[in-house]
């Protein structure tokens, strides 16, 4: 978390106007009641009219400072503004309705200066996971068929051989070769991960069916997965950020919850594709797991979703992106 920065109060612009004012105010007293009324004040009053002349300034520097604090407070709430922006949920504006024009003018540079950064962080963000996916698709496909079929190989040959080998042997050599079966199976399922063919060949309904299924296999996890069809259309860039979300939250929930069931949910809402991940664990994410949680966000960011990451008080996770819909803010 970031710290703020904090000017001392004789260091702002406020209280430097605030101390001009003041000083301006009481010279100008002061000259007024020298200059323009000698003949008045006499000595056997001094102490009265000092005090009637200081009441008057201060009530002076009074009305100043309140004056002051109304025309800064425009200013002190889009600074407030400035500080509370976050990179990753950058859809809130300044709003600087009827404040002078020129912290208006302000707020409107301060508010497209956002615009143009969220532009070039969608870009880069878009540039680096095309470059990470086109990776995975390159790693996935040399596991598949480089050392799938290495694997496939050995297998066979294992199995040949075990006809051939003494009766002694026969055990080991079928040991072998259901060692090297697991690890083909080991990289099918890496291959899958790197890059869901279910997702290519029958879309994000089924994908994420299947990703359900297989994040429960093997352990004493029970995943559903309810998904509202039929389901808006969405463009390949969508529908491969929800399925990386889901996917990453449901390897957290496998990893680090120790829980016994998950729900993955999809279905429309006011507008908006909503993507649910809960599950009944112990709740928090472990510091190791902070980049994967960064990269759902900047995922969301990508396609303009939102992204939350909750702990309810009954337990638990709860992961929700939120996709606005075409036509819909």
């Amino acid at each position: 978390m970031s710290t703020r920065r904090r000017l001392p109060p004789r260091q702002t612009l406020f209280w430097r106007v605030v101390a001009t004012n003041a000083a301006v105010l009481t010279a100008a007293c002061v000259i007024t009641v020298l200059v323009l009324s000698p003949g008045v004040i006499s000595s056997g009053v001094v102490l009265v009219e000092l005090l009637v002349l200081a009441g008057g300034i201060g009530a002076m520097l009074v009305l100043n400072l309140l004056l002051a604090r109304r025309a800064f407070a425009p200013l002190r709430q889009l600074t407030s503004f400035a500080h509370d922006v976050d990179a990753l949920n950058p859809g809130t504006r300044a709003n600087a309705g009827g404040a002078p024009s020129e912290v208006t003018e302000l707020a409107t540079a301060f508010n497209e200066m956002l615009d143009r950064l969220v532009d070039e962080r969608r870009a880069s963000v878009r540039r680096a996971l095309d470059a990470q996916e086109g990776e995975r698709l390159r790693v996935a496909q040399e596991l598949h068929d480089e050392v799938g079929q290495t694997l496939t190989s050995v297998v066979l040959q294992l199995g040949r051989t075990a006809k051939r080998v003494p009766e002694a042997y026969r055990a080991e050599v079928s040991d072998a070769q259901e060692t090297a079966r697991a690890s083909l199976e080991e990289i099918r399922r890496i291959a899958l991960q790197l890059r869901p063919e279910a997702l290519d060949d029958l879309g994000l309904a089924t994908a994420l069916r299947v990703l359900g299924e297989r994040s429960g296999e093997d352990r004493d996890l029970t995943v559903e997965v309810r998904v509202a069809e039929p389901l808006p259309v969405l463009t390949p860039e969508e529908e491969l950020v929800l399925y990386r979300v889901a996917q990453e939250a449901l390897t957290n929930v496998v990893r680090h919850a120790d829980a016994t069931r998950a729900q993955l949910c999809v279905e429309v809402l006011d507008g908006r594709l909503e993507l649910r991940v809960a599950d009944d664990g112990r709740g928090g994410v472990p510091a190791n797991e902070a980049g994967g949680i960064r990269g759902m966000h900047e995922r969301a960011v990508l396609i303009g979703a939102r992204l939350d990451i909750t702990e309810p008080r009954e337990g638990g996770t709860r992961v929700r992106l939120a996709l606005p819909l075409s036509g819909n803010p």
